[in-house]
C-alpha cells in the first residue's frame, strides 16, 4: 500500500495549535445558521458542525472517532455549548447530515462515474508518471477539480494500484513484443554470470567510470562498444516518455541479478533495456568529457614543458649552439682544404670540392651522431624554438602521440554534429579521420583551414616545391584541439549525448515563446520589445553613472589616478561587543547536550521526514522499525562514517548489509531532497531566522571535499591542492542551506550559480544573490538579470573589468577614466528575442542556465547569442561595478552574507567527521547522494539549535535578563560545542521532545528593543 504521508491526501493534523483551529475550524454565522436550522438537539448541533468543518478540510466524511480532540473542544467552546455534549452521530444522523452538507457545500458523493474520470486521467498520466503518490495526487486533484467528494484513501490507492499496473504490463508486453531475437538474448545475457569479457554485463551497465587516464579511457570505449553491439537502444523506446524510462533505469539500477530473475521476462526486459539506454547515453557523455580531459592534459604538459624549457634553455641551448660550433669547424677546415690543394685552372671549380664536401658530410652527420641524432637534435630544437616564441603548440606532438589511437577510436564512436551552419571543423576532423591511417608526413591541402590561428598555421601548412601541404601530425592534434573547444562552447554537439546534446533543442520553439513574453516581462519589470528594453538599459546605466560621478566626486570613497586605476577606501570591521560572547555563553549553557542520531530523531517526531524516503514503488516498507533504520542511514552516510562504522556503534541493532540495502533499495537523491525541504519550511516558521537575515539573499559558494582518485569525478584542484570534488551550496542568509551541486574541481563554479535558486523549491526563496570572484562572468550576470535575480559576487581583480559608457558623447567630471568600451546597443536589440527564448526556456524547465553555461562559458566566434550575452552582461556588470565602488554599505553586505557561507563550510567539515572528510565512493550518483545526506544531517542540526537557542533565549527573558535583538543577530545555528558525536550509536524513537511550535515565536519584547 503506498504510503499517504507521502500524498496529497489530507488528513487531521493531531495536535493543531490554537492558530490553525482559529483558521480552519472556526464556524461562521452562514454555518451556524445552516446547522441551527438542520438540527433540534445540542448533541445533533455539535455532530453536524464537527462533520461540516471536517469535510471542509478534509473533503471527505472521517469516521466520527478519528476527529481530533482538540477540533470537538474548540467547536464546544465556541459554540458554547457543555462538555457532556457528544460528538459521535448515529448512523441516521450521520446519513442525513451528509447528504445537507453535500448539497450546503456543492460536492457530488463520489460514484462510479466519478471513478471513470478519476480512471482515466489516472491511466493518462500513467502513461507519463510512475510514482503511485504522484497518480493519487492526480486523482484527487481530478476530483477536487470536478467537486466530487474524496473516497477512502485505500479505495484510490486500489484503483491506482490497478490502472498502474496495466497501463506498465501494457508498456513491458509492447517493448518485449518488438524486440528481435538477437536483441532478447542481447539482454537476456546480461543477466548472466559467466557472459565473456567482450560481453555486456549488469555489473557493466552500472559500472562508473574511472579516472581520465589512458586506461581509463580504453575501459570505458571497451565498455561502450560492448553497449553498442546491442545497437541504439532509443528507437525501441520512442513509444515510452523520458520520465517513465528514468524511472524504470533507476529501478532496474537498484536491482541485482538474482532480483532480477524473479521478475516477468517482459518486464524484466524492458528494465534491462531502460537501464541500458540510460548507460548509452551516459557513457557518451563520459567519452566526451574523457577526450576534453585528454586534450586539456596535452596542453598542459606542453605548457608544463615551455615552462621547464624557460629553466633550463641555458644548458640546451648551449648543447646545440656546441654541436653547431663543432659543424662549423669541420666546415672551416673542409674549406681551408680546398682552397690549398692544387688543381688544373682547366678544371671546373665545382668538380673539385665534391671528394671533400662529401667527406664533411660525412663528419657533420659523425657530429650530429654523437650528440643523439638528428631527430633528437630536431626535437631539441623545435623545443627551444618554441621556447624563444613563447608557443607552447609545437611541443604539444609528444605528449599527444601515446593518446592517438585512443583519441582516435573515441572520436570515431561518436556521432558528431555542428550546431551552426560553420561546419569546417567537422569537415576537418572527417578529413584527419579518413586520413588516420596514413604514415606520410604530409597530407593534399584540401580542406579549408580558416578557422585555425596563425601559431597553427605556422605548424599545419607546409610549403614544399611551391606546393602547400598539410604537416599531418600538427594538422591531428589542431583538429582534435578545435574540437574540444567546439564541444565546451556548444558548437558541436553528440548525437544521444545528454551533457554534449544540441541545446539548441531543449529551448522552446519561437513560436511557444512570443505568447509568453508580454506577461513575464510585466512581471520582471521590462519593456516587452526590443527597443524598449535597449532604451530601458540606456536610461538605468546613464543614471547611475551620473549618480556614482556625482557621489565619487568627494574622494571620500575612491580615488582615481591619472592612469584610470581607481583605488578604494578600506571598510574597517567594528569590533564585535562583548555582550555577543556573553549571550551565546548562557545560550549554550542552557542547551541540553544532544548526540547528532538525538537530533534526527527529534526532528523525525517533529516533521516525519522519513516518510519521503521508502522502497522505488511508492508503497510502504516491508521492514519492521523504518524510521529507525532511515535514522540510521542518514546519519552513518551523511557524517561519512559509511555503513560498517554505523554498524559496529549500533550495538547490534543494525548490520551493515542492512544499512547499504536501505542506501540502494530505499533511498534517491530527490527523496533526500524533499526531507530536506520539509525541514528549511519547518526552521522558516521560526522567528529567530527573521533576526538572522530576511531569506530575500542568498550566497554561493564551494568547498572541496577529498575523494577517491579512480574515478571521473575525481580532478586536481589547483587552489586547494589534493585531488577531490566541489559541493557547490546556496546558503540562505539565514544560515540555511537551501541547495548544494557536486561538480569536479575543473568545472567552472560560476556555471551553477543560478541553478541551485531554480532548483531551491522550500518556501525560502531569493531574489538577491551573492556569490565570489567566479560569479562575475558577463554571460552570468545576463542571464540573472533577464531571470530577475540580483547577482552581487565579491571581485577580486575587478579593476581589471571593462567599464562600459552608455554612449560615445557620454563623459564624466570624476569617473570618466574608468570607462573603456561603448555599448554595443544593437548587438543586444538584434538578439533580443534570442535571449528571451533562452529565459523563458529556463523558467519553462526545459533548460538549466548550467547547461547554457556551459556553453556559452568560453568565447566562441560562431556563436552570436553568446556575444550578446556578454555585451548585456558587461552593462549589467557597469551598473553593478559603479554601485560597488560608490557604497560602502553594499560592499560590507557583500562580505557579511558571503562569509555566512565559509562559516557553513566550516560547519559541515564538523558534521563529516568519518573518514576525514574523505568521500570513499566513486559512483557519481553515489557521491551526490553523500552531500545531500550530508546537508540533510546539516538542516536537522540548524533547526534543532534553532529550537534549543529559541527556548534558551525565551528561559533568559523569564527569568528578567534582557536580550538585545542586535546581539542575537551577530549569533548563528552553526554551535556544536553541545552536541556529541563519538561514543554508541542509539536510536530512541520513544523519547518524545517538547513540540515544535512552543520554539517558533519569541516574546515581542526582543522585536521592539
Amino acid at each position: 500500500m503506498t504510503l499517504i504521508d507521502r500524498t496529497a491526501y489530507p488528513k487531521f493534523k493531531q495536535f493543531p495549535n490554537p492558530k490553525e483551529l482559529a483558521e480552519l475550524y472556526t464556524p461562521t454565522e452562514t454555518e451556524i445558521k445552516l446547522v441551527k436550522s438542520r438540527t433540534k438537539s445540542h448533541e445533533g448541533f455539535l455532530c453536524f458542525m464537527v462533520m461540516l468543518k471536517s469535510f471542509q478540510r478534509l473533503g471527505y466524511f472521517p469516521h466520527p472517532e478519528l476527529v481530533p480532540i482538540a477540533v470537538i473542544k474548540h467547536l464546544r467552546s465556541y459554540l458554547k455549548l457543555q462538555d457532556w455534549v457528544k460528538a459521535i452521530p448515529s448512523e441516521r444522523q450521520r446519513y442525513n447530515y451528509q447528504n445537507a452538507i453535500r448539497e450546503y457545500l456543492g460536492v457530488k458523493q463520489y460514484d462510479k462515474p466519478a471513478q471513470r474520470l478519476i480512471a482515466l486521467a489516472i491511466a493518462v498520466s500513467a502513461e507519463v508518471k510512475d510514482h503511485p503518490a504522484d497518480l493519487i495526487n492526480v486523482a484527487i486533484e481530478e476530483l477536487v477539480k470536478e467537486r466530487y467528494e474524496l473516497p477512502a484513501f485505500s479505495t484510490l490507492d486500489r484503483l491506482v494500484g490497478h490502472i498502474r499496473a496495466s497501463v506498465n504490463n501494457r508498456l513491458f508486453s509492447r517493448i518485449s513484443t518488438g524486440l528481435s531475437q538477437v536483441e532478447q538474448i542481447y539482454l537476456d545475457q546480461l543477466l548472466s554470470a559467466d557472459a565473456l569479457e567482450s560481453t555486456a554485463t549488469l555489473n557493466l551497465l552500472k559500472s562508473p567510470p574511472k579516472s581520465a587516464t589512458l586506461s581509463g579511457v580504453r575501459q570505458l570505449q571497451t565498455k561502450f562498444d560492448a553497449l553498442m553491439t546491442f545497437g541504439d537502444a532509443k528507437r525501441l523506446l520512442a513509444s515510452i516518455a523520458r520520465t517513465k524510462i528514468r524511472y524504470f533505469a533507476a529501478q532496474g539500477r537498484a536491482l541485482d541479478i538474482s532480483e532480477f530473475q524473479d521478475i516477468n521476462l517482459p518486464k524484466r526486459r524492458t528494465l534491462l533495456l531502460c537501464l541500458l539506454y540510460e548507460a548509452q547515453i551516459k557513457t557518451r557523455d563520459h567519452l566526451v568529457s574523457m577526450f576534453l580531459r585528454r586534450i586539456l592534459k596535452i596542453q598542459n604538459n606542453a605548457k608544463l614543458r615551455l615552462k621547464e624549457l624557460r629553466d633550463k634553455h641555458l644548458t640546451e641551448t648551449s648543447e646545440l649552439l656546441a654541436t653547431f660550433a663543432e659543424v662549423l669547424k669541420v666546415s672551416k677546415e673542409a674549406t681551408c682544404a680546398t682552397s690549398n690543394s692544387e688543381f688544373t685552372p682547366l678544371e671546373p671549380p665545382s668538380s673539385i670540392p665534391v671528394a671533400n664536401f662529401a667527406v664533411l658530410g660525412e663528419q657533420v652527420q659523425s657530429i650530429l651522431d654523437e650528440h643523439g641524432g638528428t631527430e633528437l637534435l630536431l626535437t631539441k630544437y623545435e623545443e627551444i624554438a618554441a621556447y624563444n616564441t613563447n608557443n607552447h603548440l609545437p611541443l604539444m606532438w609528444r605528449f599527444y602521440s601515446p593518446n592517438r589511437k585512443v583519441l582516435f577510436n573515441l572520436v570515431r564512436s561518436l556521432d558528431i554534429n555542428s550546431t551552426s551552419a560553420d561546419e569546417s571543423v567537422l569537415d576537418a576532423l572527417k578529413f584527419v579521420l579518413d586520413n588516420e591511417h596514413k604514415r606520410g608526413k604530409h597530407l593534399p591541402f584540401d580542406i579549408d583551414l580558416d578557422f585555425i590561428s596563425n601559431n597553427w598555421r605556422n605548424l599545419v601548412v607546409l610549403e614544399v616545391d611551391g606546393t602547400e601541404l598539410l604537416v599531418r601530425r600538427q594538422l591531428e592534434i589542431c583538429v582534435f584541439s578545435y574540437l574540444a573547444t567546439e564541444f565546451k562552447t556548444g558548437d558541436a554537439c553528440v548525437v544521444g549525448s545528454e551533457s554534449y546534446a544540441d541545446f539548441r533543442e531543449q529551448l522552446l520553439r519561437s513560436e511557444e515563446c512570443e505568447p509568453l513574453i508580454s506577461e513575464y516581462c510585466r512581471q520582471v519589470g521590462f519593456p516587452d520589445n526590443a527597443s524598449d528594453f535597449v532604451e530601458h538599459l540606456r536610461v538605468l546605466l546613464t543614471r547611475v553613472a551620473t549618480d556614482v560621478d556625482e557621489i565619487c566626486s568627494d574622494g571620500k570613497q575612491v580615488t582615481i589616478n591619472k592612469d584610470g586605476e581607481p583605488v578604494l577606501k578600506r571598510l574597517k570591521s567594528p569590533p564585535e561587543p562583548k555582550e555577543v560572547e556573553e549571550l551565546e555563553s548562557k545560550i549554550r549553557e542552557l542547551m541540553p547536550e544532544r548526540s547528532i542520531l538525538d537530533i534526527l530523531c527529534n526532528v523525525e517526531h517533529w516533521l516525519n521526514w522519513t516518510r519521503h524516503l521508502g522502497p522505488l514503488s511508492g508503497s510502504e516498507p516491508k521492514f519492521k522499525q523504518s524510521a529507525e533504520r532511515y535514522i540510521f542511514t542518514t546519519f552513518g552516510y551523511g557524517c561519512n562514517l559509511g555503513p560498517n562504522q554505523t554498524a559496529r556503534h549500533s550495538r547490534g541493532v543494525v548490520t551493515s548489509h542492512m544499512i547499504s540495502y536501505t542506501n540502494r533499495r530505499h533511498i534517491s537523491t530527490p527523496k533526500i531532497e524533499a526531507a530536506i525541504r520539509d525541514i528549511i519550511n519547518a526552521f522558516n516558521r521560526f522567528s529567530l531566522p527573521s533576526i538572522w537575515g530576511t531569506g530575500k539573499k542568498a550566497a554561493a559558494d564551494g568547498s572541496k571535499f577529498e575523494i577517491y582518485e579512480n574515478n571521473l569525478h575525481s580532478e586536481y584542484h589547483i587552489r586547494y591542492g589534493g585531488y577531490g570534488g566541489i559541493a557547490y551550496h546556496h546558503v540562505s542568509d539565514k544560515y540555511i542551506a537551501l541547495f548544494t551541486h557536486f561538480i569536479t574541481c575543473g568545472v567552472w563554479e560560476a556555471v551553477y550559480i543560478l541553478d541551485g535558486l531554480l532548483k531551491n523549491l522550500s518556501d525560502i526563496q531569493p531574489d538577491t544573490l551573492y556569490a565570489d570572484t567566479q560569479g562575475q562572468s558577463g554571460p552570468v550576470f545576463a542571464i540573472s538579470y533577464l531571470l530577475g535575480i540580483k547577482l552581487m559576487p565579491r571581485i577580486r581583480n575587478w579593476k581589471d573589468l571593462t567599464f562600459l559608457r552608455p554612449s560615445e558623447s557620454a563623459t564624466y567630471k570624476y569617473i570618466d577614466l574608468l570607462f573603456k568600451g561603448v555599448v554595443n546597443w544593437n548587438l543586444i536589440k538584434t538578439h533580443w528575442l534570442d535571449m528571451m527564448r533562452v529565459v523563458l526556456s529556463i523558467k519553462a524547465g526545459k533548460v538549466m542556465p548550467s547547461t547554457l553555461l556551459r556553453k556559452l562559458g568560453s568565447y566562441s566566434k560562431k556563436n552570436r547569442l553568446y556575444q550578446a550575452l556578454l555585451e548585456l552582461g558587461k552593462v549589467v556588470r557597469t551598473m553593478f561595478l559603479l554601485e560597488y565602488i560608490s557604497s560602502p554599505k553594499m560592499r560590507t553586505e557583500i562580505t557579511a552574507v558571503t562569509n555566512i557561507v565559509e562559516k557553513y563550510h566550516d560547519f559541515l567539515d564538523w558534521v563529516c567527521f568519518g573518514k576525514d572528510g574523505t568521500i570513499t565512493e566513486n559512483d557519481p550518483i553515489e557521491q551526490e547522494k553523500r552531500f545531500k545526506y550530508l546537508d540533510l544531517v546539516a538542516s536537522a542540526v540548524i533547526l534543532h539549535n534553532t529550537v534549543d537557542m529559541s527556548l534558551a533565549i525565551q528561559a533568559l527573558m523569564a527569568r528578567g535578563e534582557p536580550v538585545h535583538q542586535r546581539y542575537i543577530k551577530a549569533l548563528s545555528p552553526f554551535i556544536t560545542r553541545h552536541i556529541k558525536r563519538y561514543g554508541d550509536y542509539v536510536v530512541n524513537l520513544q523519547s518524545i521532545p517538547q513540540p515544535l511550535e512552543m520554539a517558533i515565536d519569541l516574546p515581542p519584547e526582543i522585536f521592539e528593543i
